[in-house]
């Protein structure tokens, strides 16, 4: 299978031993509520049965990661990523990379033109996989989309999600050199004439700075390195990043004329471009 990373085997599961050891996955990763879990085996062969995307990364014998997705509107136009995970051990062999290509093919055999997800914008590491390594478009801001998942990853948290398009066409041999070789800085920008959505201005405490934004300012939104330490950490400051984020990037976020071209710097920064700039 073409794009799949060395030592690691991308294929289809249908039988419940396999959706069963998939399901485990998730939980290791997400680490849910009991009674709340990420997705349960018998909605994995559902899935897998109504011939929905359901695979599984192996590395060896062992099962290192997977992804589940189903068909969405409009209908024979898109499949809707629904959970990616990879595993502790599949962690450092491109496993995130190696199912998100075999997803890609899988869905241009079936004749579709988009594939969607959600993801949390605070999770820098995300964000930069999702639209600068893969290049997918984020178009709308979701305010607590799932409500409470009581999970470790997620803490108490709020659940806020971008959703991102993924326009399907050729399959690239590799991530594009003009989004991931781009050492423009957040500072460089800022100093051309950038806003800076967020400032930490009240002892070191992040605050929206909506009120400076206009349409034809260029827009520069940070994030924390790594938010999942700082919930387990700080997790008062972690939730005052949430609610600036919040009002930061969602008014940004807006379809039809006024879109805006969104990139996210290795540095941890949402770059926006001036409305408009983000129409296809």
């Amino acid at each position: 299978m073409p794009h799949e990373s060395p030592g690691v085997e991308i294929r289809e599961l249908s039988s419940p031993d396999e959706l069963g050891d998939l399901a485990r996955v998730f939980d290791d990763v997400w680490r849910p509520d009991p009674s709340n879990r990420p997705v349960s085996t018998d909605m994995l062969r559902a899935l897998s049965h109504a011939g929905n995307y359901v695979a599984g990364a192996f590395i060896g014998d062992h099962l290192a990661g997977g992804s589940v997705g189903f068909f969405g509107a409009p209908v024979g136009h898109t499949l809707h990523s629904h959970i990616t995970g990879v595993s502790k051990r599949g962690r450092g062999h491109n496993v995130g990379y190696a199912l998100k290509m075999h997803q890609r093919t899988w869905a241009l055999h079936r004749g579709l033109r988009t594939i969607t997800w959600t993801f949390d914008p605070l999770v820098a590491r995300n964000a930069y996989f999702n639209i600068t390594k893969l290049g997918a478009h984020p178009s709308h801001y979701y305010e607590d989309f799932y409500g409470d998942l009581g999970d470790e990853m997620e803490g108490d948290a709020d659940s806020d999600r971008v959703l991102v398009a993924w326009p399907l066409g050729p399959v690239p041999d590799d991530p594009d050199p003009a989004r991931t070789d781009n050492t423009e800085t957040a500072e460089e920008l800022v100093a051309a004439g950038a806003v800076s959505a967020i400032e930490t201005v009240t002892a070191g405490q992040p605050e929206a700075q909506a009120e400076a934004i206009t349409p034809e300012a260029t827009v520069v939104v940070a994030v924390p390195r790594d938010i999942e330490a700082m919930r387990h950490s700080h997790p008062v400051d972690a939730a005052r990043w949430r609610i600036a984020l919040r009002e930061a990037l969602s008014p940004l976020l807006v379809e039809g004329h006024s879109a805006r071209s969104v990139r996210f710097l290795r540095s941890g920064h949402y770059v926006l471009g001036p409305a408009g700039s983000g129409v296809v």
